[in-house]
C-alpha cells in the first residue's frame, strides 16, 4: 500500500480537527464527518487545560496564523494550589516550576475555551467538514480502500479510516472489539462559577487564578480552574469547578439528575465547607451543571496495523483528572498527520505509517491513563493519618522552594515530556482541497 490519496475522519471534535488540519498542511486529501447538525449545536463543554503536548500539536498542525489566533484567545493557565475546604491555602507551585519551557509558546500551557478552539480549529476547513453525518460501519473493500456508512444511507470512500468518534466510538467497537471501556471508581460533578466582581470580592483570591484543588478528608475533592480570557475577546472569565466523589457518596442515578437535583446532592456533600465555597457552588450556572461517571480504557496489545486507526478518547479513554484527555488526543492527531504525510511523500508505506503511529500511540496513551487512574486515587485517599500527612508535606513544600521543585518539576517520566518527533514541525505541503 503506498502513500494514503485520502483520508476519511470520523469525528470533528478537538483531536478530528486538529489531524485534518495537520493532515492539509502536510498536502494530504481529508474529509471529516461529524455527526453535530452544525457547530454549537449541543453542549461543548468547559474550559481545557493544554498542555506542552497540545501546544506542540497545535503549533505544528494549524496554519501560521490560526496558532497565533489561538494565542490570542486563550488565557493563562496559571499556578496551581492546594487549600482546605475552610479555604486555608496550603500550598502554590510556580508556573516556572512546572512548566520551565513556557518561554516557548510552543512549551507552555493554557486554559482555552473549548467552544472557541473548535472554532479555531474549524478555520479554512470549510470545505472539509460534513455535518449532520452519522456513522454506523465501515467495510473493508478488496481494492484496499476504505467505504464509510452513514445514517442517512450516504457513504464515503477513502485509503484510510480514522475513528475520532469519542468514548463511545464506533470505529472502535468495530475495529478492536476487544477494548472495553471501564468504570474509574470516580464521578465528576461540574459547575460554572461567571467570574463577576461579586463573586470576586467573595472568595479568596487563589480561587479567582489559576488551577486549584480544594483537599478534603474525605473520599472527594474539588478542582478549579480559572478561565480568563486575554483583553479584546467576547469571552466572559469564570471557574470552572470539578467535584470529584467516590460513586458511593452520591445517588445511583446521579448522571441522569437536573440541575436542581444535583445542586441538593452537591450541598449535602459540602455542608461543612466554608460558606463562602458552598455558596458560589449552589449559585453556579444550572445550565452548566451536570455528572459524568468516569471510565477508563487502554489500548492494549499491539494488533496488525490495517487502513483502519483511531485516536483520542475512542482508544485511549481516561478520566479528566490531570488534563491528558484532551492533550493525548492532540499529541495522536500530531504524530498521525506526521506519520500520513510522509507516506504520501513516498518517504513509507501508508500501512507502515500508521504502524509506526499506534505503536508509539499505545505507548504514550497507556502511560497517560495510568497517570490519570494514579492521580485520581491519591486525590481521593483520604482519613485523618493520610489527611494529615498529605497537608504536612504541602506545607512543607510551601516553606522550603527546593523542596517544591524537587517534587513538582516535570522529569522524563512526565506525561508532558516530549518525545523526539515532537520537536519538529511536521514538512508542509499545499493544501489538497476536498472534492
Amino acid at each position: 500500500m503506498s502513500g494514503p490519496g485520502k483520508v476519511i475522519v470520523i469525528g470533528g471534535g478537538i483531536g478530528g480537527l486538529c489531524l485534518a488540519q495537520g493532515l492539509r498542511r502536510a498536502g494530504v486529501e481529508v474529509a471529516v464527518h461529524e455527526r453535530d447538525a452544525a457547530v454549537g449545536s449541543r453542549w461543548e463543554g468547559y474550559r481545557i487545560h493544554i498542555n506542552p503536548v497540545g501546544a506542540r500539536a497545535l503549533h505544528a498542525c494549524l496554519p501560521d496564523a490560526v496558532w497565533h489566533e489561538f494565542l490570542a484567545t486563550a488565557g493563562r493557565a496559571g499556578d496551581f494550589g492546594w487549600l482546605t475546604e475552610q479555604l486555608r491555602e496550603l500550598l502554590v507551585v510556580e508556573e516556572s516550576i512546572m512548566y520551565p519551557g513556557a518561554e516557548d509558546p510552543a512549551e507552555s500551557h493554557y486554559a482555552a475555551d473549548r467552544p472557541t478552539l473548535r472554532r479555531l480549529l474549524l478555520t479554512g476547513l470549510e470545505d472539509v467538514v460534513q455535518f449532520g453525518a452519522e456513522f454506523v460501519g465501515y467495510e473493508q473493500r478488496d481494492d484496499g480502500t476504505v467505504l464509510a456508512r452513514f445514517a442517512d444511507g450516504r457513504t464515503a470512500v477513502g485509503d484510510v479510516l480514522v475513528g475520532a468518534d469519542g468514548a463511545g466510538s464506533r470505529v472502535r467497537r468495530q475495529y478492536l472489539p476487544q477494548v472495553h471501556a471501564a468504570p474509574a471508581g470516580a464521578v465528576g460533578i461540574a459547575h460554572k462559577i461567571w467570574l463577576t466582581d461579586e463573586v470576586r470580592s467573595a472568595l479568596p483570591p487563589r480561587l479567582c487564578t489559576g488551577m486549584n484543588i480544594v483537599h478534603v478528608d474525605a473520599p472527594c475533592f474539588l478542582f478549579t480552574s480559572v478561565f480568563e480570557p486575554p483583553p479584546g475577546t467576547a469571552a466572559r472569565p469564570y471557574v470552572l469547578c470539578a467535584l470529584v466523589t467516590h460513586p458511593d457518596l452520591l445517588p445511583p442515578d446521579v448522571t441522569e439528575l437536573d440541575d436542581d437535583a444535583l445542586r441538593a446532592v452537591v450541598d449535602v456533600l459540602v455542608a461543612r465547607w466554608h460558606p463562602q465555597l458552598r455558596l458560589a457552588l449552589a449559585e453556579s450556572d444550572p445550565a452548566s451543571r451536570g455528572a459524568v461517571a468516569f471510565r477508563y480504557a487502554e489500548p492494549g496489545p499491539a494488533w496488525p496495523s490495517t487502513p483502519v486507526t483511531v485516536i483520542g478518547d475512542a482508544i485511549h479513554l481516561m478520566p479528566p483528572i490531570g488534563g491528558l484527555g484532551g492533550n493525548t488526543a492532540l499529541r495522536d492527531a500530531h504524530l498521525l498527520s506526521r506519520e500520513l504525510g510522509a507516506a504520501a511523500r513516498g518517504e513509507r508505506d501508508t500501512l507502515a505509517a500508521i504502524s509506526e503511529y499506534e505503536c508509539d500511540m499505545r505507548d504514550y496513551g497507556a502511560a497517560a491513563v495510568r497517570f490519570a487512574l494514579k492521580q485520581k486515587d491519591l486525590a481521593l485517599s483520604h482519613g485523618a493519618v493520610a489527611t494529615t500527612a498529605a497537608r504536612s508535606w504541602f506545607r512543607m513544600c510551601a516553606a522550603v522552594p527546593a523542596l517544591r521543585r524537587r517534587t513538582f518539576a516535570p522529569g522524563p517520566t512526565d506525561p508532558a515530556a516530549p518525545r523526539a518527533w515532537e520537536r519538529v514541525r511536521a514538512t508542509a505541503g499545499p493544501p489538497v482541497p476536498a472534492p
